[in-house]
């Protein structure tokens, strides 16, 4: 039974694939509950946080895969440009090709159509896989993708999957909760910039890698303290936190990610990270409440330690002053992660903060090395 499925299990499990992030798509509902029982599998809820993971896999020695809808590719497509070409990471990606076999859903098909001119425009190589016959194909994306450190995408029609009569009913997933919480806060004048809450930060590295926010919060921190487990995001806004969880997956190494309050809202990755529960992660929210890179425009408020603590984030600690940011640090590994630090910070960048002075491939370079 789902001999097409297990083919494709084989096929991972032989390329030595460990973390697969996935979306749904009902045309492959029965992969996915295999790839759910036998890989490191993140259920996902944005295509892009997939792309944000499996680059951090990646960075840290591990070899990612991604499923997902092809109307995902839609959604994803900025990052997989911005982060996976513009760094040369590799990314098998196996998409359930809609809006073309014998598609009953009206809003599948325009996108279906379109793909593949769309990924030929885009310069993203995949390879079209219409029936059962060619699924061996998916070893060959699967290299391909490797060997030359970018994504490559397998359409696979319906047509390719068997059809049985009756389809085993998923296992029960709802999971009982018991919530009770009391919260109050006093949010007070900020007292540090960003910058000055990076400096700070750099004083009690070690061994760890750090994952820094796009645009001036990576100038900032190479600024402050260069290192090779430093990285840094050059596009991809959102994706930082994907991808410091993605890292967090694949080593030991205590990884720290300087977030944002805009692009944390953005992602809504939180969830995704409790899931996971990687004791090895913190993430540090510098909160100015504005879009910093871009001009200060103001962001949409949201009370981020609650967004964590409502994501089923334990570990969470507010700081508002230079005193506290130092405490939290030194006192940051009492407890098991996935930690969360909201610091509040003063809007507004350092002027004339340097560009970083290496390409995308040094920057992947260079960590994927250390780290490993």
């Amino acid at each position: 039974m789902y001999e097409p499925e297990r083919e494709v299990l084989k096929i991972l499990k032989r390329a030595k694939i460990d973390v697969v992030p996935t979306l749904p798509c009902e045309k492959i509902s029965a992969l996915l509950r295999f790839v759910a029982n036998d890989f490191c599998h993140v259920g996902l809820n944005r295509e892009e946080n997939g792309v944000g993971i499996a680059a951090g896999v990646y960075l840290a020695g591990g070899k990612p895969l991604m499923i997902m809808q092809s109307t995902g590719l839609g959604n994803s497509i900025n990052a997989i440009m911005s982060l996976t070409v513009t760094y040369g990471l590799p990314l098998p990606i196996l998409a359930s090709w809609r809006g073309v076999y014998n598609e009953k859903i009206e809003a599948q098909v325009p996108l279906g159509k379109a793909l593949p001119p769309v990924l030929d425009a885009l310069g993203l190589k995949y390879t079209l896989i219409d029936d059962y016959s060619k699924i061996e194909l998916v070893e060959e994306v699967i290299q391909d993708a490797f060997k030359n450190e970018r994504p490559h995408i397998a359409l696979i029609s319906p047509n390719t999957w068997t059809r049985p009569e009756a389809i085993e009913e998923s296992a029960d997933s709802y999971k009982p909760r018991k919530v009770c919480l009391h919260y109050e806060k006093t949010v007070t004048k900020p007292e540090l910039r960003r910058y000055d809450a990076i400096k700070i930060i750099t004083d009690y590295l070690t061994e760890e890698t750090v994952i820094a926010n796009i645009g001036v919060p990576s100038k900032e921190l190479y600024a402050a303290k260069d290192r090779a487990l430093n990285f840094y995001m050059l596009g991809s806004l959102g994706q930082v936190s994907a991808i410091g969880l993605g890292v967090a997956l694949k080593t030991k190494r205590e990884t720290l990610v300087l977030d944002g309050d805009g692009s944390l809202q953005m992602s809504n990755i939180l969830p995704l990270v409790a899931e996971a529960k990687p004791e090895n992660l913190s993430i540090i929210c510098l909160d100015n409440g504005t879009w910093g890179s871009t001009g200060d425009q103001p962001a949409p408020y949201a009370d981020m330690e609650l967004m964590a603590i409502s994501a089923g984030i334990a570990n969470t600690t507010r700081v508002q002053t230079e005193e506290g940011l130092r405490v939290a640090l030194e006192r940051l590994y009492e407890e098991t992660g996935p930690r969360f630090l909201h610091v509040f910070v003063k809007p507004g960048n350092v002027p004339a903060v340097e560009n970083i002075s290496l390409s995308a491939d040094q920057i992947k370079s260079r960590f994927r090395a250390a780290c490993i």
